[in-house]
């Protein structure tokens, strides 16, 4: 979905500024998109504008685009709405736009955010546009599809096959002070800050919609407002381990909060509708210097990119052999990310990598060389002559301070260095060895 628009961009201003510059115009995406549904819906310009500036800078997509494709991918929610809105008028090619839309979210890996956004399209659909429930229930079912072929595709056979534990669960359940806190804390994951003035507008929006006979609408966005805010509570909400025991996909994300771009969304509409009631049109517009206070994210920091890594410079030089990287990290945890940035500079084959849906074959031989992250190397060196690994990258950063992997990166080096290993290439904190 995103690829085609990036690779100008790529070919433009390079891997590191082409990501920068997606990242801002992914933010005008969403709030273009959703100011062009809340406009389709019949509100004025002010408001419509208030609530697209809502759900771009709604705090969880700012911190989920800052490293995650949940920020981003949730613009295609807003599209699918807007479509089904211009379909009622302009006819079947906006809903087939819609369908799009709705099945790019599990096609572009947002599987969680899929189960949520198939279901509250559908019933969008019978209560905005009844005439063309049976189209819009076709594009609700080519999205469930896809959502089933992604998951046939990636998900049996893999770690998370037999669902996640509610102790996975449980690591990434945000807390009740979550929802009013502004602080990131120690993980991004449980992060759930809807602001403090917006969410005051949109309960007043919800009332708008009541008193003026627009029931349904106010039912969906009131639900789908207040439902993926209290499922992102995970195990801290008294009934989730009851839905985690009786309906099977809640068994399978491990992150409760991938819903939230709903909520965000939803809290977005009802924020327009509250200022659309307002008796000065002028008001809207004066709204948006404090919506935007209410909902401003401090998250972005400026980091070294290390495009010109020489220790991977002498990687792309040199003769043929695949790559271990130390540490070894098992492939659910994100730590081992880096590495992948890094081989866009001298790709190899590597034996490791990042992925929740891993396969278990994956994961089983990550363990078993994640012992020659502290040099205990029973078996090591005949492992890694059947993988052919030649070369090994020690990244000293990513042993400090890593709760996933004790710091004994001198150990590491010195259990290299005792089985013939010696180093060609250093850049930064990152050695490059190569066997004898």
């Amino acid at each position: 979905m995103f690829g085609l628009p990036y690779w100008p961009l790529e070919r433009a201003f390079g891997l590191v500024g082409a990501w920068n510059a997606f990242i801002l115009l992914s933010y005008v995406l969403a709030g273009g998109l959703a100011c062009a549904w809340l406009r389709a819906l019949g509100l004025p310009r002010g408001a419509a504008l208030a609530g697209g500036l809502v759900f771009a800078l709604a705090p969880y997509r700012v911190a989920q685009s800052t490293g995650h494709m949940l920020g981003p991918v949730s613009a295609l929610l807003a599209f699918a709405f807007f479509g089904l809105e211009r379909a009622r008028d302009r006819g079947t090619g906006w809903l087939v736009l819609a369908a799009a839309g709705l099945v790019a979210i599990p096609l572009s890996g947002q599987l969680h955010l899929a189960l949520g956004a198939i279901p509250l399209f559908l019933v969008y659909a019978a209560v905005r546009a009844r005439p063309r429930l049976a189209g819009a229930a076709v594009a609700a079912t080519l999205a469930a599809g896809a959502a089933v072929l992604g998951w046939a595709a990636t998900v049996p056979g893999s770690v998370a096959s037999s669902g996640r534990s509610l102790r996975t669960v449980d690591r990434y359940s945000a807390e009740w002070n979550d929802l009013v806190s502004r602080s990131l804390g120690g993980d991004l994951e449980e992060f759930v800050f809807l602001g403090w003035l917006t969410p005051l507008l949109g309960v007043a929006g919800l009332a708008v919609l009541v008193l003026r006979g627009w029931r349904g609408l106010a039912a969906i966005l009131g639900v789908a407002a207040l439902v993926p805010v209290l499922l992102a509570l995970g195990t801290n909400l008294p009934t989730y381990e009851a839905l985690w025991d009786v309906l099977p996909p809640f068994r399978y994300p491990r992150v409760p909060e991938r819903l939230m771009p709903i909520a965000c969304l939803a809290l977005a509409a009802l924020v327009a509708f509250a200022l659309a009631a307002a008796p000065w049109r002028v008001v809207p517009l004066l709204a948006l210097p404090l919506l935007f206070l209410d909902l401003d994210l401090d998250v972005y920091r400026a980091t070294a990119a290390d495009p010109e890594n020489a220790a991977y410079a002498a990687l792309a030089r040199a003769p043929d052999g695949r790559l271990l990287e130390l540490p070894v990290i098992l492939p659910q945890r994100h730590f081992g990310s880096p590495y992948l940035y890094y081989l866009t500079q001298a790709p190899r084959e590597r034996p490791g990598g990042y992925s929740t849906v891993a396969p278990r074959e994956a994961e089983d031989l990550a363990r078993r060389l994640s012992r020659l992250n502290c040099a205990y190397w029973a078996g090591g060196e005949r492992l890694l002559t059947r993988l052919g690994v030649r070369y090994v990258t020690v990244h000293d950063g990513l042993y400090q301070d890593n709760p996933v992997v004790p710091d004994c990166r001198r150990t590491g080096r010195r259990g290299l260095e005792e089985r013939g290993f010696r180093p060609i290439g250093t850049g930064g904190r990152i050695t490059l060895y190569v066997r004898r």
